[in-house]
């Protein structure tokens, strides 16, 4: 209901009980309890969601291996041996901050005991990953460096042991190949080259159960250190779905404003009503109503625009329509659109030509969708130099003001 017949309805109710009053009675002013309504600023965080189909990653890579289990050669003899590593990953990135991955590793082993010993070896890890820097820094798909430390628990499987020493025996033989659960921990940096491709380097420890390679001495716990680096493929890209909790606080706080006014022009009219009738003989009450012409305030006067964007969303053209009602139903007003970038991206000519196509993008909805007499808009450019809000992402906006 527009304004004016609020108050014309008001009226009507009011004027039927001073009928009831003397004509010499004097003036009286009604008190009317205005509350204002407020809303409450909430610490609101970012929440980032995707589906099962996204965020998956496959990963390629080679390095180096190093045992690091019984040795009982003297120092001076004894030498550590390095071997090649091979890997494949295959894992989901299920939140900006957390993943997981299956990742297999496999290859040779050499180490020193008595003798020269060798075996061969395959396992299988499950890992818990943290992306650390978009916990720390913020959340940012394009950051082109980042660092995820990484706890694993998996399968291993040694064969064709050849070692010497105290070793394992079965049934009277020597066992040549071992089954062991090991524990895993390391970290991983990685460099993104583009949307699809990132470069990865990683140094993991893996914990064993001392008969890993079916030599038992020293200390209980078997340790294989390995380096390596590759290449991850990300499979569709790296993409989650933002959403503010309380990015419309700001039009709330708005609409607040607008009602707490109009609840201040509706007391003063009852005050003014019924100090006239208190004054006046008691006509009818359709003659005795006082008309007042109360300017019908703008409604949400804004559009929000998507991050380097300016096409308006089917969520956004809803308010798009609130204002060519609002200029059909006050045919004489004209209004201006003031265009904003935020300006935390883009150059500030950027932003500037940005926020022209953002305030075109409405008129353009208004005047081919709507009707509107163009003559009725005046286009305004503020780009990123004038941010009308303290949170920045607010500012990719048009913003309608009365003229």
């Amino acid at each position: 209901m527009k304004t004016k017949q609020l108050i014309l309805a008001l009226g009507l109710v009011l004027a039927i009980p001073v009928c009831a009053q003397t004509q010499n009675q004097k003036p009286e002013s009604v008190e009317v309890d205005i509350t204002e309504v407020t809303i409450t600023e909430v610490d609101c965080k970012p929440i980032y969601t995707t589906t099962w189909r996204d965020n998956w990653f496959i990963q390629l890579g080679a390095g180096m291996n190093m045992p690091l289990v019984e040795n009982y050669l003297p120092k001076e003899n004894a030498n550590r041996q390095i071997t090649l590593a091979m890997n494949l990953g295959v894992g989901r990135w299920f939140s900006p901050y957390m993943g997981f991955r299956f990742s297999a590793l496999g290859g040779s082993l050499h180490w020193e005991n008595v003798s020269f010993s060798r075996a061969k070896y395959a396992n299988l890890n499950l890992d818990f990953m943290w992306d650390m820097m978009n916990s720390v820094a913020g959340v940012n798909p394009s950051r082109v460096f980042s660092i995820n430390p990484f706890v694993g628990l998996g399968g291993a499987y040694t064969w064709d042991i050849d070692s010497e020493g105290a070793n394992v025996y079965s049934d009277g033989k020597l066992r040549t190949d071992t089954w062991t659960m090991p524990v895993s921990a390391g970290i991983q940096f990685r460099f993104r080259t583009g949307k699809y491709v990132d470069i990865f380097l990683e140094a993991r420890g893996q914990f064993y159960a001392d008969v890993f390679n079916s030599t038992v001495g020293g200390k209980p716990i078997d340790i294989d250190f390995t380096a390596l680096g590759g290449l991850s493929f990300n499979i569709g890209g790296v993409n989650f779905s933002k959403t503010e909790p309380c990015a419309y606080l700001g039009y709330m706080q708005n609409l607040n404003d607008q009602v707490n006014e109009l609840r201040s022009k509706l007391a003063k009219t009852k005050n003014e009503l019924a100090a006239a009738n208190a004054q006046l003989p008691c006509p009818e009450p359709v003659e005795q109503i006082t008309m007042v012409e109360v300017d019908s305030p703008l409604p949400l006067a804004t559009v929000r625009f998507a991050l380097n964007s300016a096409k308006i969303s089917n969520e956004q053209m809803v308010n798009v329509y609130n204002i060519a009602q609002w200029l059909n139903e006050n045919p004489d007003a004209t209004i201006t659109l003031c265009g904003y970038a935020d300006d935390e991206t883009g150059s500030a000519d950027y932003n500037m030509k940005l926020s022209e196509h953002r305030a075109k993008a409405v008129c353009d909805a208004l005047v081919n969708e709507y009707g509107i007499d163009a003559g009725r808009l005046t286009l305004v450019a503020f780009g990123s130099e004038v941010q009308p809000y303290d949170t920045n992402n607010w500012n990719r906006i048009v913003i309608f003001q009365k003229n």
